[in-house]
């Protein structure tokens, strides 16, 4: 008797993850990065120059705020170029976190009628979002380098070479923490509307509107709790040279990133095989 081209079965255990599966179904991701990526904009009068726009009125936006009314201290820095890479970092986790915690929900009708290896969206979410971060990493680029020409303030280093490093880690979190709310949301709805005001709150315990040295010393260990901090700080140490780079901090971010990524796979595998009854 010959052998199947394709077998369906089911998981054996919470850590079978079908990995070879995901490969086998590139092409998949790959329709629905493009169908992601083109769909947000389809319909606009601008279309996908909203991915420069959004970042530049925020900026904007934030140096007239806390720059100019609230005279938030930004190490030395021009102030729309500060905010313009906290802006710029933060984004992409919050895009990736706010997406794929929705991934049940909004893909209840497709889930349902198909198979394909559920891990698929979330991923798919990742790589569309990682676009949108290299189009407004371009942008950042381009006043970066208006700056360092015209100024003095901007003191580039060689950790400019970890920052792939950076990515992977944002993209860890966002997945991560996606995941596992995504799980929770197919029996508690109530999460689909406090995740975004979380993510904003969140944003202001993050070293993206002010420096952390503008930050009491005796308080500052709760903002390094937040694993984004020293990503944003990296960063903006590598490129600007404001700040300082903490090794220790940016390893916790990375532990932590695998810790909540993992169990992000974890619950997700658990709850894929009988979300579809309780969504």
């Amino acid at each position: 008797m010959g052998k199947w081209d394709k077998e369906i079965t089911p998981k054996k255990s919470l850590f079978d993850l079908n990995i070879n599966q995901i490969w086998k179904f590139r092409d998949l991701l790959f329709l629905f990065v493009w169908r992601d990526f083109v769909s947000v904009y389809k319909q606009t009068i601008l279309g996908p120059l909203w991915f420069f726009i959004q970042p530049i009125l925020t900026s904007i936006t934030f140096t007239i705020i806390f720059g100019n009314f609230a005279q938030i201290s930004t190490d030395g820095m021009p102030k729309i170029i500060f905010y313009m890479a906290g802006i710029t970092m933060w984004n992409y986790f919050a895009d990736c976190l706010n997406k794929t915690s929705n991934t049940f929900v909004v893909n209840q009708g497709l889930f349902g009628k198909v198979y394909f290896p559920r891990l698929i969206v979330p991923l798919s979410i990742i790589v569309t979002n990682l676009l949108k971060f290299g189009i407004q990493i371009i942008l950042f680029i381009v006043f970066w380098t208006y700056f360092y020409v015209t100024t003095d303030t901007m003191q580039p280093n060689w950790y400019i070479l970890i920052f792939p490093l950076l990515i992977i880690i944002m993209a860890a979190l966002g997945l991560g923490f996606g995941m596992v709310i995504s799980a929770l949301t197919t029996k508690y709805r109530d999460l689909t509307f406090l995740i975004g005001f979380g993510v904003q709150l969140l944003m202001y315990g993050s070293p993206v509107i002010y420096p952390i040295s503008t930050v009491p010393e005796k308080y500052q260990w709760i903002i390094k709790l937040n694993p984004m901090t020293s990503i944003i700080d990296t960063f903006k140490h590598a490129f600007m040279g404001t700040g300082s780079f903490d090794g220790y901090n940016l390893l916790y971010s990375g532990v932590f990133a695998i810790c909540i990524l993992m169990l992000g796979l974890v619950v997700f595998n658990k709850v894929e095989k009988s979300f579809i009854d309780t969504v």
